[in-house]
């Protein structure tokens, strides 16, 4: 096990991380007779996010093959979802929703730039975009899988996750390719009756909040730190919500300890009063959702009469109708 991996260990259980934030006007975030909210949002991404990660040398390589592991995973962690009664929100990137495509010339270019997790240093930002279809590029299209997550018998929750999964930063992105990759997002989402009302920045890349709030998002969510608190209200119907931990398959960790840390997590959001976000890749491990999920999924259920799991949308339309 890495150094880091034990000092991870020692700080969960010291009580340092996640930090605990707690008011004591909590039942302004917390209704009645609930003890804490526990939310879980899923990257829905598939090839387009990590195209350009800086950390492979073959970074296309990398991310058809973990489009092909997310392929996979969804379909177990639906019915995971299905079987414990546990709603997620899915921020999907807007491409996704397509079955088939021509390269989008309508859509501005990114200019390039240095990013934490990818950079851009070309001139075509849909260079890698097949201009296929479902059938003969699946790791680029993906309505089979909104229709598998919307056919649920859970009611999940489809968010926004741009379209093309851009960084958002307002230092590298103009206001103008925000909006046309949240006006793509949005047309190709009427499209299947649906109303993107949460937002989730590609690789946590905050920006433009004043663009989400004119495009009617109740929320976006963070990771400046792992926090057991409250979250931010920005004005306007718009929410921050402050991450709580990655669900992940943590090499030198076994499953069991995976699951006992997340279910400690839990147990700390009843005892303190605060709201516990959850979020993940699906392409995370195939051993998440086979030895680790079903345990956390399992604690949550049988304390339903203490957590209202629930998803970003829901829980917003809660705060803006019980903000004074």
């Amino acid at each position: 096990m890495s150094l880091k991996s034990q000092l991870s260990k020692i700080n969960f259980w010291l009580g340092r991380t996640p930090q605990v934030l707690k008011v004591p006007d909590f039942r302004k975030f917390i209704p009645s007779p609930f003890k804490t909210i526990v939310l879980f949002s899923a990257d829905f991404e598939l090839a387009w996010a990590p195209r350009y990660d800086k950390q492979n040398d073959r970074p296309l390589e990398y991310a058809l093959r973990l489009a092909k592991q997310e392929r996979k995973n969804i379909p177990e962690i639906l019915e995971l979802c299905d079987k414990y009664g546990i709603p997620i929100t899915w921020a999907t990137v807007g491409h996704l929703f397509l079955d088939q495509c021509d390269k989008h010339p309508e859509m501005p270019q990114v200019p390039k730039y240095q990013g934490r997790y990818w950079d851009f240093s070309g001139t075509d930002w849909y260079e890698y975009d097949p201009a296929s279809d479902l059938k003969h590029a699946p790791e680029w299209y993906a309505p089979d899988l909104l229709k598998l997550i919307l056919d649920s018998e859970t009611p999940h929750e489809i968010g926004c996750h741009t379209f093309s999964h851009i960084d958002c930063r307002d230092e590298v992105c103009p206001e103008e390719l925000l909006q046309a990759e949240l006006n793509a997002c949005q047309s190709v989402a009427s499209d299947w009756q649906l109303s993107l009302k949460s937002f989730v920045h590609p690789g946590h890349t905050i920006g433009h909040l004043n663009s989400l709030k004119n495009a009617g998002f109740t929320s976006f969510r963070t990771d400046y730190r792992n926090l057991l608190g409250y979250p931010k209200n920005h004005g306007g119907g718009l929410w921050e919500l402050q991450q709580t931990a990655e669900i992940q398959y943590r090499q030198g960790w076994s499953s069991e300890y995976h699951a006992k840390r997340y279910i400690e997590i839990i147990k700390r959001a009843i005892s303190s009063n605060t709201v516990c976000v959850f979020w993940f890749h699906p392409s995370f491990d195939p051993r998440v959702t086979r030895e680790i999920l079903p345990e956390v999924l399992d604690f949550l259920d049988n304390h339903r009469q203490e957590i209202w799991i629930t998803t970003h949308g829901r829980y917003c339309d809660f705060l803006n109708q019980n903000q004074n």
